[in-house]
This record gives C-alpha cells, structure tokens and sequence, in this order.
C-alpha cells in the first residue's frame, strides 16, 4: 500500500509536486538492486496530531511500503569474503619442486639432524631478512599487526592454540592430486601441523587437483622425500612412532592405540597401498574396524578418519590436542603471520630496515 501525507497549509500544486516525487521513490525502489531485510525497510515516522488526512490505496498484497519524501533508508546485505582454492598449478608445484615446499615456510628452521630429539618442532625464534638482519617472532608479529584484521587476528590466535606436531601425517606414493588435496585440507582442520609426502618416479605425475584442498597447503608444513627409508628415518629422530595403516592380522585396532605418543600416521597409494619397504619399517600396523560388505576406505577419507580418532583420543587423555608451548605458539604465530599475504614478506623487511637505521 503506498500512503501519502498531506499538511494543511499545502497548495494543489505542492501536493501534486509531493505525489510525483513519491511515485518516482516508489518505481526506483522496486528496480534498486538492494536486498531488504524485512518488508518495511523504507519507515515514516508517525505524522504530528495537526495532519488533517491521509490518502491510501488498497492491494491485495499485505505487504507494504512507506515512503517519505524527506528521508528513505535503505540497508544493504554484505557478502561474506571467502579465501579462493589455491590453483592445481600451486598445488603441483609444491609437490613435484622442493624449492615450492621451501617458499612456504618463512621462519628459520631447526637442521634435519638424525640425533634423537624428546619433542619435535621445527622453527627457531628467527626471521633472517635480505639485508641480513634477524627478527624474533615478537618483531614479526609486531611489524604485521597493522595490516591484519581483528577477525584474522583471532583466527590466528584460536589456529596455533589447536595445533600440534605430536600427531603427522604420511602419504606415501599417492598419484591423484584429489586424494593428496583432501589429505591436506583435513590435516588443517583438525589441527595437524605437520605432513609429508614420500614421491617416486613412479608416480610423480599427478592427477588432476579438482581443487578440493581449498588453501590448506598454504598453513601446513609440508616437507617432500624422495624415498620411504629417508623420510621415516628422519621421523623416528624426531621421535615418532611409525603407525602404517594395513589390513592384516597383526593389525592393531586405531580405536585400541594411545594417540598421546607422538606418531607418524601413513596412508599408502590408492591401488597398491602401503609399500613392502614402508610395512617393515613401521612400528606397528594399524587398522580402522569395516562394519560392511567393502574391506577398505578411499585413502583420503581413511586419512580424515585416523586424524580424527588420534585428535578425539588425545582430547580425552590429556583434556586437548594442541600442545605447543607458549613460545612454541608465539613463533607458530609469526609464520602465519609471514604467510597471510605475498606482501608480508616486505612489510617485515621494511620494518627490519627502520629499526636497524635506528640502531646505527
């Protein structure tokens, strides 16, 4: 229903000047591109008791429209931003090039020593700019706090205090780009820091991405080896336990295993499954319960189930599964921070630079 308000001491001319004008607000309004919110978005305030009448027109419609010829308010609806998928080119080129693995990491990093270490993580408390200069974490954090929102900020925050390295994941041989990217965006989710990839020339070539990973390569740290030896030799000096998942009867269930050891998880290839090499090697096999007629998951959904278990389990021995240290988180933070965006890198060097003009 369209109403129009008359005053007294208006001529015929201004009320037909009114009418023109409010037809006009009327018609724009029906093409505007906003979204209302509710069926009056356009509100007039009650009239003063000296109106002498009102005009009104009835539909059938029972919604209705108020319109004033002074003032009309309009509320608009936001769209939420979401992050855009990573390309299939991002994705093959961390996979396939151990210099694309490197450039993801930002902070110093510990040396790949063989010796026994009682509890892994693997950055120092350093950021090595161009100029030589070195930043602690509080130096990067400070240097990019400006440019982060306050919403990212707590994402951040609420990210690094659910991280851990305790649990890792292995994915040995897989040659589809889907089941790989699906690992990833898993492993993010649930708080799993750290993956690994154990490539051959065999199946160095990939198959198609499908985008399915959404970003999470971006936060994880993902390190590259070129054989299975190499890889859990290295994960064991860490001090991991290596938990390969098979089918067979020495086969421990995952739901009968002590998920506050830290332990290396490994799926193997999408049709041969886990290597000979990788099965002797392994501290013990492990296996998710069937309840139907198949006898195995797709690898990456098996991937996200063992993850999921080690994390509930964890939950529920220790009270949670993020387990890094004040310090630990702080520097964890830091290289998030590096990684928000292509242009973090040169704020940071900028700040460097200033702060060491004032120290000379």
């Amino acid at each position: 229903d369209l109403y129009m308000v008359y005053y007294p001491n208006e001529s015929k001319e201004e009320q037909n000047i009114k009418m023109s004008s409010c037809k006009t607000m009327f018609c724009s309004s029906l093409s505007s591109s906003f979204k209302f919110k509710s069926k009056s978005t356009l509100t007039l305030l009650p009239p003063p008791s000296s109106l002498l009448h009102l005009r009104h027109h009835h539909h059938k419609s029972t919604s209705r429209c108020y319109i004033s010829s002074q003032t009309a308010v309009v509320s608009s609806i936001e769209e939420p931003q979401t992050e855009e998928p990573q390309s299939k080119d991002k994705i093959q080129n961390i996979l396939t090039n151990g210099e694309g693995v490197t450039a993801i990491m930002k902070m110093n990093r510990k040396p790949l020593l063989h010796e026994p270490q009682p509890r892994w993580f693997p950055y120092l408390d350093s950021f090595r700019c161009e100029n030589g200069y070195e930043l602690t974490s509080d130096e990067v954090i400070e240097a990019v706090d400006p440019c982060l929102s306050e919403s990212r900020k707590l994402r951040f925050g609420n990210a690094v205090r659910n991280r851990s390295y305790s649990v890792c994941l292995v994915v040995e041989g897989l040659c589809d780009f889907g089941n790989v990217s699906a690992a990833f965006r898993s492993a993010d989710a649930l708080g799993v820091q750290s993956v690994h990839v154990v490539s051959s020339e065999a199946n160095k070539r990939y198959k198609d991405n499908r985008h399915v990973s959404m970003g999470a390569e971006k936060w994880l740290d993902i390190e590259l080896w070129g054989s299975t030896k190499e890889c859990f030799e290295t994960l064991k000096s860490r001090g991991y336990r290596i938990a390969t998942t098979h089918v067979g009867i020495d086969a421990v269930s995952i739901y009968d295993m002590d998920w506050s050891c830290p332990t290396a998880i490994v799926v193997g290839n999408e049709n041969r499954g886990i290597s000979d090499e990788a099965l002797a090697m392994s501290d013990l096999h492990c296996s998710i319960p069937m309840k139907g007629m198949v006898d195995s998951f797709n690898v990456s959904v098996a991937a996200g189930i063992l993850m999921h278990h080690a994390v509930c389990d964890r939950i529920s021995r220790t009270g949670q599964h993020g387990d890094l240290t004040v310090e630990e988180r702080q520097i964890l933070l830091a290289e998030f921070s590096l990684r928000h965006s292509n242009s973090a890198i040169g704020v940071v060097e900028d700040y460097a630079k200033r702060k060491a003009a004032l120290l000379t």
